[in-house]
């Protein structure tokens, strides 16, 4: 490649993503980010606990129950923490979700793992160090929305790197395989 189109590349990804601590010439190849599908099925289940919370607030509204002012009020409170709480588990898992983010750059790929608001890991492997690249799917929700798991094995007795509900296509497979068996021959070349 051009070292003035590589620099350019450079820049742009600097820009792009700031979270990445580049190296002077690297740039990112391919970005990818969890399956939309996934995300549906987060806003499903907190959908599904606010109707059901909703519902408690109208049921208690209208009720004629035995239940005196105080108590309608104490209700009223408890549905309220509860609709809070449905509400901030929601965001959590959105934003949760969201920052799981794999880049494959000229050099290395680079994992950023969010397990939870305060808890988060970035793993980097050089592109020689890849000794296996896989994409598997397993059931029937991750065929019919395209969507699994990369398995990224390293040289030796390294870690195994897996990127969950990943929504990697077989031509971006094929295209990361083949950037990977390109930087061994250049790694081995270089020796």
């Amino acid at each position: 490649m051009d070292a003035n189109l590589a620099k350019i590349r450079h820049e742009r990804s600097k820009k792009d993503f700031p979270m990445l601590n580049l190296e002077d010439d690297e740039y990112v190849e391919f970005a990818f980010k969890r399956a939309n599908i996934c995300l549906l099925l987060i806003l499903a289940g907190t959908g599904v606990g606010a109707i059901i919370i909703l519902l408690g607030f109208l049921l208690v509204l209208l009720g004629q129950s035995m239940i005196d002012e105080m108590g309608k009020n104490f209700l009223f409170i408890m549905l309220f923490a509860l609709l809070a709480t449905v509400l901030m588990v929601r965001a959590v898992a959105l934003r949760t979700y969201r920052g799981n983010r794999l880049f494959v750059t000229n050099q290395r790929v680079i994992q950023l793992l969010m397990t939870s608001l305060v808890s988060s890991s970035v793993n980097a492997i050089d592109l020689p160090s890849v000794e296996d690249v896989s994409f598997r799917q397993d059931g029937i929700l991750p065929r019919l929305f395209h969507y699994g798991t990369l398995r990224l094995a390293t040289v030796g007795d390294e870690t195994t790197y897996t990127f969950k509900y990943s929504d990697i296509t077989p031509e971006d497979l094929k295209a990361i395989s083949k950037m990977i068996t390109d930087a061994k021959k250049k790694n081995k070349k270089n020796d």
